[in-house]
């Protein structure tokens, strides 16, 4: 019993550090001139390499990856991180952040439907209801926010990120039966990490510079780098594993509801029933869809 109180405290955890990345995402760009989306997500995966990529080979814990599985591990890091942080850093550089993690939170209800594309499974009513509610609860969030015209950019890069996280899935079957969860999240991180260097050193490395590598700053990249990119996904894994991914999949529900708190608690956003209705709306659908499993 207080093997599974552990674990649900890890899983409150990860929802927490899920839930406060886009704040703090959104708090680098608000606070940083010269902050640009490949700088951040450079440096975030930067950190979470240089924590997981030593300790996993220090305890002999890091697999090494089969020939014939390398293609698929080079797309899975080419759609997530690459692709997918690209969408959702864009996103949240232009709605907030609440907002944000309301749209990326509808993510598990549009796997089923690539599922169905790629391997015919069944899609059941709860799903079809799950995600009109959820799609109304996004609605009020807008009408909520600044309006959609001001949105519209933002809301088109957040639902990018969501295509490209179902493209992920459908990869991730290919080789999840055969490595550790927290070894392909490594490896993600840094086959990602070489996909964004290159890039960000030749469309941004003029404004490296320009930063005020502040306190606040390196503190923020830190904390997105080391609680949100890795002890999030170890303290998810880890409940997967124990009890199971429907039952620990459920605690993910909670996301915009921190991302929400945060956001007003440090005055990024003020509050209003509509927008905290709009979340609710929201997460109620995705509970309703996870009765498709």
């Amino acid at each position: 019993m207080k093997n599974k109180a552990l674990v649900y405290v890890l899983l409150v955890l990860s929802t927490i550090f899920w839930g406060i990345s886009f704040i703090m995402t959104k708090e680098l760009f608000l606070s940083e001139e010269h902050m640009t989306v490949t700088i951040l997500i450079t440096f975030r995966l930067a950190v979470a390499t240089l924590v997981m990529v030593p300790a996993l080979a220090l305890t002999g814990k890091l697999q090494r990856v089969h020939r014939q599985d390398i293609k698929w591990f080079l797309l899975l890091a080419l759609s997530e991180p690459f692709i997918y942080n690209l969408c959702e850093t864009s996103g949240v550089q232009l709605v907030s952040g609440s907002l944000a993690s309301v749209i990326v939170a509808t993510i598990p209800l549009f796997v089923p439907f690539g599922m169905w594309l790629a391997y015919r499974q069944r899609i059941r009513m709860p799903l079809f209801i799950g995600v009109t509610l959820s799609m109304i609860g996004v609605i009020v969030m807008i009408g909520s926010d600044e309006g959609l015209h001001g949105n519209l950019r933002g809301i088109l890069f957040l639902a990018g990120a969501v295509v490209i996280a179902v493209v992920y899935t459908l990869l991730l079957v290919k080789i999840v039966d055969r490595y550790h969860p927290v070894t392909i999240t490594t490896y993600q991180n840094l086959l990602g990490l070489v996909y964004y260097l290159p890039l960000m050193l030749i469309t941004d490395g003029s404004q490296l510079p320009l930063l005020s590598y502040s306190p606040k700053m390196l503190l923020l990249l830190l904390t997105l780098g080391i609680c949100c990119s890795t002890l999030a996904y170890v303290f998810y894994n880890v409940g997967v594993r124990r009890l199971g991914a429907s039952e620990a999949c459920i605690f993910n529900n909670a996301i915009p509801i921190f991302s929400l708190a945060a956001a007003i608690l440090i005055g990024q956003e003020s509050f209003s029933w509509l927008k905290l209705g709009g979340v609710v709306i929201a997460i109620a659908g995705v509970v309703i869809a996870q009765r498709q499993s």
